[in-house]
Protein backbone atom coordinates (compact mmCIF):
# COMPACT_ATOMS: atom_id res chain seq x y z
CA UNK A 1 0.00 0.00 0.00
CA UNK A 2 1.34 3.42 -0.90
CA UNK A 3 2.02 5.44 2.19
CA UNK A 4 0.61 8.92 2.62
CA UNK A 5 3.36 11.49 2.33
CA UNK A 6 3.08 14.94 3.81
CA UNK A 7 5.39 17.91 4.25
CA UNK A 8 7.35 17.05 7.34
CA UNK A 9 6.03 19.93 9.43
CA UNK A 10 2.47 18.81 8.84
CA UNK A 11 2.94 15.46 10.54
CA UNK A 12 4.41 16.86 13.73
CA UNK A 13 1.95 17.64 16.55
CA UNK A 14 3.99 20.60 17.67
CA UNK A 15 3.99 24.38 17.60
CA UNK A 16 6.05 25.89 14.79
CA UNK A 17 7.53 29.36 14.95
CA UNK A 18 6.43 31.25 11.87
CA UNK A 19 9.39 33.54 11.55
CA UNK A 20 12.48 32.49 9.64
CA UNK A 21 15.55 31.94 11.78
CA UNK A 22 18.67 33.28 10.16
CA UNK A 23 21.53 30.87 10.74
CA UNK A 24 24.80 31.90 9.15
CA UNK A 25 26.96 29.31 7.47
CA UNK A 26 30.13 28.82 9.44
CA UNK A 27 32.69 26.39 8.09
CA UNK A 28 33.06 23.72 10.73
CA UNK A 29 29.40 23.68 11.75
CA UNK A 30 28.71 21.66 8.63
CA UNK A 31 30.20 18.17 8.88
CA UNK A 32 32.35 17.99 5.77
CA UNK A 33 33.62 14.50 5.06
CA UNK A 34 36.51 15.16 2.72
CA UNK A 35 39.94 15.01 4.35
CA UNK A 36 43.17 16.49 3.11
CA UNK A 37 45.15 13.98 1.13
CA UNK A 38 42.14 12.24 -0.45
CA UNK A 39 42.43 11.58 -4.14
CA UNK A 40 40.07 13.51 -6.37
CA UNK A 41 37.62 10.81 -7.48
CA UNK A 42 36.87 9.82 -11.04
CA UNK A 43 33.26 10.39 -12.04
CA UNK A 44 31.52 7.33 -13.42
CA UNK A 45 28.09 8.18 -14.72
CA UNK A 46 25.59 5.32 -15.03
CA UNK A 47 27.85 2.64 -14.76
CA UNK A 48 45.95 10.20 27.05
CA UNK A 49 42.56 9.05 28.14
CA UNK A 50 41.70 7.26 31.35
CA UNK A 51 40.38 3.76 30.97
CA UNK A 52 37.05 2.54 32.21
CA UNK A 53 36.31 -0.80 33.80
CA UNK A 54 32.66 -0.49 32.74
CA UNK A 55 33.08 -1.30 29.09
CA UNK A 56 30.56 -3.16 27.03
CA UNK A 57 31.45 -6.72 26.05
CA UNK A 58 33.43 -6.63 22.86
CA UNK A 59 34.39 -2.98 23.31
CA UNK A 60 38.13 -2.77 23.75
CA UNK A 61 38.41 -6.17 25.40
CA UNK A 62 39.13 -8.19 22.26
CA UNK A 63 35.91 -10.23 22.27
CA UNK A 64 34.39 -8.12 19.51
CA UNK A 65 37.54 -7.57 17.57
CA UNK A 66 38.11 -10.89 15.86
CA UNK A 67 39.12 -10.40 12.27
CA UNK A 68 38.22 -13.89 11.11
CA UNK A 69 35.43 -13.89 8.53
CA UNK A 70 34.20 -17.18 9.97
CA UNK A 71 33.81 -15.95 13.55
CA UNK A 72 30.26 -16.23 14.82
CA UNK A 73 28.51 -12.89 14.85
CA UNK A 74 27.35 -11.43 18.12
CA UNK A 75 23.62 -10.77 18.32
CA UNK A 76 21.85 -7.66 19.51
CA UNK A 77 20.29 -7.72 22.97
CA UNK A 78 16.84 -7.08 21.54
CA UNK A 79 16.02 -6.58 17.89
CA UNK A 80 14.43 -3.29 16.94
CA UNK A 81 10.68 -3.30 16.43
CA UNK A 82 8.36 -0.53 15.32
CA UNK A 83 7.99 2.03 18.09
CA UNK A 84 11.30 1.26 19.78
CA UNK A 85 14.04 3.90 19.81
CA UNK A 86 16.75 3.59 17.21
CA UNK A 87 20.03 3.38 19.09
CA UNK A 88 22.58 3.48 16.33
CA UNK A 89 25.90 4.46 14.78
CA UNK A 90 26.76 5.83 11.36
CA UNK A 91 29.30 3.66 9.56
CA UNK A 92 31.03 5.66 6.83
CA UNK A 93 32.22 3.37 4.05
CA UNK A 94 34.65 4.35 1.34
CA UNK A 95 35.29 1.20 -0.64
CA UNK A 96 38.98 0.78 -1.47
CA UNK A 97 38.48 -2.16 -3.83
CA UNK A 98 39.60 -4.60 -1.17
CA UNK A 99 38.80 -8.27 -1.42
CA UNK A 100 35.37 -9.65 -0.59
CA UNK A 101 36.99 -11.47 2.33
CA UNK A 102 38.29 -8.20 3.74
CA UNK A 103 34.90 -6.52 3.41
CA UNK A 104 33.24 -9.42 5.21
CA UNK A 105 35.88 -9.30 7.95
CA UNK A 106 35.36 -5.58 8.50
CA UNK A 107 31.58 -5.87 8.48
CA UNK A 108 31.73 -8.56 11.14
CA UNK A 109 34.19 -6.52 13.18
CA UNK A 110 31.92 -3.47 13.09
CA UNK A 111 28.78 -5.49 13.80
CA UNK A 112 30.32 -7.10 16.87
CA UNK A 113 31.51 -3.74 18.13
CA UNK A 114 28.04 -2.22 17.75
CA UNK A 115 26.45 -5.14 19.53
CA UNK A 116 28.98 -4.61 22.32
CA UNK A 117 27.73 -1.04 22.64
CA UNK A 118 24.15 -2.38 22.90
CA UNK A 119 23.16 -0.69 19.64
CA UNK A 120 20.10 -1.99 17.83
CA UNK A 121 20.61 0.01 14.61
CA UNK A 122 23.26 0.91 12.07
CA UNK A 123 23.29 3.32 9.15
CA UNK A 124 25.73 2.87 6.27
CA UNK A 125 26.70 6.23 4.82
CA UNK A 126 28.59 5.98 1.54
CA UNK A 127 29.89 8.54 -0.95
CA UNK A 128 28.75 9.48 -4.40
CA UNK A 129 30.03 12.39 -6.47
CA UNK A 130 29.10 15.10 -8.89
CA UNK A 131 31.04 17.11 -11.44
CA UNK A 132 30.88 20.36 -9.46
CA UNK A 133 28.44 22.72 -7.79
CA UNK A 134 26.48 23.37 -11.01
CA UNK A 135 26.86 19.89 -12.52
CA UNK A 136 23.87 17.84 -13.61
CA UNK A 137 25.76 14.55 -13.36
CA UNK A 138 25.66 12.22 -10.37
CA UNK A 139 27.64 9.01 -10.17
CA UNK A 140 30.01 6.66 -8.41
CA UNK A 141 33.64 7.32 -7.66
CA UNK A 142 36.34 4.75 -7.07
CA UNK A 143 35.38 5.01 -3.36
CA UNK A 144 31.70 4.17 -3.86
CA UNK A 145 30.75 0.63 -2.78
CA UNK A 146 28.99 -1.32 -5.50
CA UNK A 147 25.34 -2.25 -4.93
CA UNK A 148 26.34 -5.92 -4.57
CA UNK A 149 28.98 -5.18 -1.93
CA UNK A 150 26.47 -2.98 -0.14
CA UNK A 151 24.04 -5.89 -0.12
CA UNK A 152 26.73 -8.19 1.27
CA UNK A 153 27.46 -5.84 4.18
CA UNK A 154 23.76 -5.25 4.85
CA UNK A 155 23.31 -9.00 5.05
CA UNK A 156 25.96 -9.31 7.76
CA UNK A 157 24.46 -6.48 9.82
CA UNK A 158 21.03 -8.00 9.37
CA UNK A 159 22.35 -11.36 10.55
CA UNK A 160 23.56 -9.65 13.72
CA UNK A 161 20.00 -8.42 14.32
CA UNK A 162 20.72 -4.76 13.59
CA UNK A 163 18.15 -2.43 12.07
CA UNK A 164 19.75 -1.16 8.85
CA UNK A 165 19.66 2.13 6.97
CA UNK A 166 21.28 2.91 3.62
CA UNK A 167 22.41 6.53 3.29
CA UNK A 168 24.02 8.01 0.16
CA UNK A 169 26.10 11.11 0.91
CA UNK A 170 27.38 13.57 -1.68
CA UNK A 171 31.15 13.58 -1.27
CA UNK A 172 32.49 17.11 -1.09
CA UNK A 173 35.78 15.99 -2.60
CA UNK A 174 33.99 16.60 -5.90
CA UNK A 175 33.16 20.20 -4.93
CA UNK A 176 35.27 23.34 -4.52
CA UNK A 177 35.23 23.42 -0.73
CA UNK A 178 37.97 26.07 -0.64
CA UNK A 179 35.47 28.49 -2.17
CA UNK A 180 32.63 27.54 0.17
CA UNK A 181 30.98 24.84 -1.90
CA UNK A 182 29.34 22.02 0.00
CA UNK A 183 26.53 19.57 -0.62
CA UNK A 184 23.98 22.01 0.75
CA UNK A 185 24.50 24.73 -1.86
CA UNK A 186 24.72 22.85 -5.17
CA UNK A 187 22.92 24.55 -8.05
CA UNK A 188 22.67 22.20 -11.04
CA UNK A 189 22.08 24.11 -14.25
CA UNK A 190 19.41 21.64 -15.39
CA UNK A 191 17.42 20.19 -12.53
CA UNK A 192 15.53 17.74 -14.72
CA UNK A 193 18.84 16.24 -15.80
CA UNK A 194 20.15 16.21 -12.22
CA UNK A 195 17.15 14.32 -10.89
CA UNK A 196 17.27 11.86 -13.79
CA UNK A 197 20.96 11.20 -13.11
CA UNK A 198 20.39 10.88 -9.37
CA UNK A 199 17.54 8.41 -9.85
CA UNK A 200 19.68 6.28 -12.15
CA UNK A 201 22.43 6.22 -9.55
CA UNK A 202 20.10 5.38 -6.65
CA UNK A 203 18.09 2.63 -8.36
CA UNK A 204 20.48 -0.33 -7.87
CA UNK A 205 21.12 0.70 -4.25
CA UNK A 206 17.39 0.78 -3.57
CA UNK A 207 17.16 -2.71 -5.04
CA UNK A 208 20.08 -3.90 -2.90
CA UNK A 209 18.54 -2.39 0.23
CA UNK A 210 15.24 -4.06 -0.53
CA UNK A 211 16.86 -7.43 -1.18
CA UNK A 212 18.53 -7.38 2.23
CA UNK A 213 15.47 -6.12 4.11
CA UNK A 214 16.90 -2.75 5.12
CA UNK A 215 14.43 -0.74 7.16
CA UNK A 216 15.20 2.75 5.85
CA UNK A 217 16.64 4.29 2.71
CA UNK A 218 17.67 7.94 3.03
CA UNK A 219 16.81 9.52 -0.30
CA UNK A 220 19.00 12.56 0.32
CA UNK A 221 21.24 14.09 2.97
CA UNK A 222 21.93 17.77 3.71
CA UNK A 223 20.85 18.91 0.24
CA UNK A 224 19.58 22.28 1.49
CA UNK A 225 19.39 23.97 -1.90
CA UNK A 226 17.43 21.09 -3.43
CA UNK A 227 14.80 20.71 -0.73
CA UNK A 228 11.21 21.39 -1.74
CA UNK A 229 11.81 20.85 -5.44
CA UNK A 230 8.67 19.24 -6.94
CA UNK A 231 10.84 16.75 -8.85
CA UNK A 232 11.37 14.84 -5.59
CA UNK A 233 7.82 13.49 -5.90
CA UNK A 234 8.60 11.36 -8.94
CA UNK A 235 11.96 10.27 -7.54
CA UNK A 236 10.40 9.15 -4.25
CA UNK A 237 7.54 7.44 -6.09
CA UNK A 238 10.10 5.39 -7.99
CA UNK A 239 12.01 4.64 -4.78
CA UNK A 240 8.86 3.32 -3.13
CA UNK A 241 8.27 0.97 -6.05
CA UNK A 242 11.75 -0.50 -5.64
CA UNK A 243 12.09 -0.45 -1.85
CA UNK A 244 9.42 -1.70 0.53
CA UNK A 245 10.86 0.00 3.60
CA UNK A 246 10.79 3.57 4.85
CA UNK A 247 12.04 6.35 2.56
CA UNK A 248 13.48 9.20 4.62
CA UNK A 249 15.36 12.45 4.22
CA UNK A 250 18.11 13.82 6.50
CA UNK A 251 18.22 17.61 6.87
CA UNK A 252 21.16 19.67 8.05
CA UNK A 253 20.67 21.37 11.39
CA UNK A 254 20.71 24.94 10.06
CA UNK A 255 17.94 24.34 7.54
CA UNK A 256 15.95 22.38 10.10
CA UNK A 257 15.66 25.36 12.44
CA UNK A 258 15.37 27.93 9.64
CA UNK A 259 12.03 26.82 8.26
CA UNK A 260 9.83 23.97 7.03
CA UNK A 261 11.55 20.96 5.48
CA UNK A 262 9.10 20.08 2.74
CA UNK A 263 10.04 16.72 1.26
CA UNK A 264 7.71 13.93 0.00
CA UNK A 265 8.82 11.43 2.64
CA UNK A 266 7.23 10.28 5.86
CA UNK A 267 10.25 10.50 8.14
CA UNK A 268 12.81 13.19 8.79
CA UNK A 269 16.29 12.86 10.22
CA UNK A 270 18.40 15.78 11.38
CA UNK A 271 22.18 16.00 11.22
CA UNK A 272 22.43 17.88 14.49
CA UNK A 273 25.59 19.89 15.11
CA UNK A 274 24.03 22.70 17.14
CA UNK A 275 26.76 25.00 18.50
CA UNK A 276 26.46 25.73 22.23
CA UNK A 277 28.61 28.65 23.37
CA UNK A 278 29.72 27.39 26.77
CA UNK A 279 33.02 26.57 28.41
CA UNK A 280 34.64 23.14 28.38
CA UNK A 281 33.60 22.45 31.98
CA UNK A 282 29.91 23.07 31.29
CA UNK A 283 27.55 20.62 32.97
CA UNK A 284 25.42 18.10 31.11
CA UNK A 285 22.32 20.06 32.14
CA UNK A 286 23.77 23.20 30.56
CA UNK A 287 24.40 21.34 27.32
CA UNK A 288 20.85 19.97 27.39
CA UNK A 289 19.54 23.52 27.79
CA UNK A 290 21.65 24.62 24.83
CA UNK A 291 20.20 21.92 22.61
CA UNK A 292 16.65 22.69 23.70
CA UNK A 293 17.17 26.36 22.91
CA UNK A 294 17.99 25.37 19.33
CA UNK A 295 15.15 22.86 19.00
CA UNK A 296 12.65 25.35 20.41
CA UNK A 297 13.42 27.72 17.54
CA UNK A 298 11.54 25.25 15.36
CA UNK A 299 9.04 23.59 17.66
CA UNK A 300 8.43 23.00 21.33
CA UNK A 301 7.47 19.79 23.04
CA UNK A 302 7.88 16.17 21.94
CA UNK A 303 9.41 15.40 18.53
CA UNK A 304 8.35 11.80 17.91
CA UNK A 305 8.76 12.01 14.14
CA UNK A 306 12.35 13.21 14.34
CA UNK A 307 15.48 11.05 14.41
CA UNK A 308 18.89 12.50 15.16
CA UNK A 309 20.55 11.04 12.07
CA UNK A 310 23.96 12.38 13.03
CA UNK A 311 25.27 13.59 16.35
CA UNK A 312 28.88 13.91 17.35
CA UNK A 313 31.55 16.23 18.62
CA UNK A 314 35.31 16.37 18.85
CA UNK A 315 36.99 15.11 22.00
CA UNK A 316 38.85 18.39 22.41
CA UNK A 317 38.78 21.76 24.08
CA UNK A 318 36.46 24.33 22.54
CA UNK A 319 34.35 21.78 20.68
CA UNK A 320 30.99 22.85 22.11
CA UNK A 321 31.15 26.02 20.00
CA UNK A 322 31.58 24.08 16.73
CA UNK A 323 30.54 20.44 17.17
CA UNK A 324 30.80 19.66 13.46
CA UNK A 325 34.40 20.82 13.06
CA UNK A 326 36.09 17.86 11.40
CA UNK A 327 39.44 19.51 10.84
CA UNK A 328 40.62 21.51 13.84
CA UNK A 329 42.81 19.61 16.29
CA UNK A 330 43.01 21.30 19.65
CA UNK A 331 44.06 19.64 22.93
CA UNK A 332 42.30 16.32 23.46
CA UNK A 333 39.58 16.45 26.11
CA UNK A 334 37.63 13.18 26.46
CA UNK A 335 35.19 14.66 28.97
CA UNK A 336 33.91 17.18 26.42
CA UNK A 337 32.88 14.42 24.04
CA UNK A 338 31.44 12.11 26.70
CA UNK A 339 29.36 14.87 28.30
CA UNK A 340 28.00 15.91 24.91
CA UNK A 341 26.90 12.35 24.15
CA UNK A 342 25.22 12.11 27.54
CA UNK A 343 23.40 15.41 26.98
CA UNK A 344 22.23 14.51 23.47
CA UNK A 345 20.88 11.18 24.68
CA UNK A 346 18.99 12.98 27.42
CA UNK A 347 17.47 15.38 24.88
CA UNK A 348 16.42 12.49 22.63
CA UNK A 349 14.56 10.91 25.52
CA UNK A 350 13.04 14.06 27.01
CA UNK A 351 11.81 15.23 23.59
CA UNK A 352 10.58 11.69 22.79
CA UNK A 353 12.52 11.45 19.55
CA UNK A 354 12.81 8.32 17.45
CA UNK A 355 16.46 7.77 18.26
CA UNK A 356 20.03 8.85 17.56
CA UNK A 357 22.92 7.75 15.36
CA UNK A 358 26.42 8.73 16.47
CA UNK A 359 28.86 10.01 13.86
CA UNK A 360 30.83 7.92 13.12
CA UNK A 361 33.02 4.90 12.57
CA UNK A 362 35.00 4.53 9.37
CA UNK A 363 34.43 1.11 7.89
CA UNK A 364 38.15 0.36 7.51
CA UNK A 365 39.01 1.26 11.11
CA UNK A 366 39.31 -1.18 13.98
CA UNK A 367 36.90 0.31 16.54
CA UNK A 368 38.62 -1.55 19.36
CA UNK A 369 41.82 0.46 18.88
CA UNK A 370 42.51 3.70 20.69
CA UNK A 371 42.16 6.62 18.24
CA UNK A 372 45.35 8.01 16.76
CA UNK A 373 44.79 11.68 17.50
CA UNK A 374 47.71 12.70 15.31
CA UNK A 375 45.98 11.30 12.23
CA UNK A 376 42.30 10.80 12.95
CA UNK A 377 39.49 13.28 13.41
CA UNK A 378 38.81 14.35 16.97
CA UNK A 379 35.19 13.36 16.28
CA UNK A 380 36.10 9.67 16.31
CA UNK A 381 34.59 8.09 19.43
CA UNK A 382 35.45 4.41 19.08
CA UNK A 383 38.22 3.48 21.48
CA UNK A 384 37.51 6.42 23.80
CA UNK A 385 36.41 4.74 27.07
CA UNK A 386 34.47 7.67 28.51
CA UNK A 387 32.42 8.13 25.36
CA UNK A 388 31.84 4.41 24.95
CA UNK A 389 30.56 4.32 28.51
CA UNK A 390 28.19 7.20 27.75
CA UNK A 391 26.91 5.40 24.64
CA UNK A 392 26.38 2.18 26.52
CA UNK A 393 24.46 4.04 29.23
CA UNK A 394 22.31 5.68 26.56
CA UNK A 395 21.60 2.49 24.67
CA UNK A 396 20.65 0.57 27.83
CA UNK A 397 18.38 3.27 29.25
CA UNK A 398 14.74 2.50 29.97
CA UNK A 399 13.47 4.81 27.22
CA UNK A 400 10.87 2.76 25.36
CA UNK A 401 10.43 5.07 22.41
CA UNK A 402 8.27 7.94 21.13
CA UNK A 403 4.94 8.33 22.85
CA UNK A 404 6.05 6.65 26.06
CA UNK A 405 6.49 8.17 29.49
CA UNK A 406 9.61 6.21 30.37
CA UNK A 407 12.16 8.82 29.30
CA UNK A 408 14.85 9.04 31.93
Amino acid sequence: MKRARLPMLAVLPITVIASVIAVPFVLGDHPLRWEAGSLVPHLVINGDESTSSDQAPGVGDGTGGSTSPTVELAKVDKEWKEGMPQWGVQIYWEDNADSAEYVEKQARLQANYLVGLHANSVSISFPFITGGRDSTEIGASDKTPSPQRMADVLGIFHEAGLRTTVRPLLDEASLDVDNGDWRGNIQPTDRDAWFTSYEEFLTPYLEAADSEQATTFVIGTELNSMEGDPRWDALVDNAEKLFIGEVAYDANWDNYVRGPITMPVNHLGVDAYFPVKVEDDASVDTLVDGWNDWLDKKATGPLPKITIAEAGIGAMNGAYRAPGDFYTKRAVNPEVQANWYTAVCQVVQERQMSGVYWWSIYFDDNPNDKPDDKKQSRLDFAGRPLTEKAIKSCFTSDYAGPGTDTAS
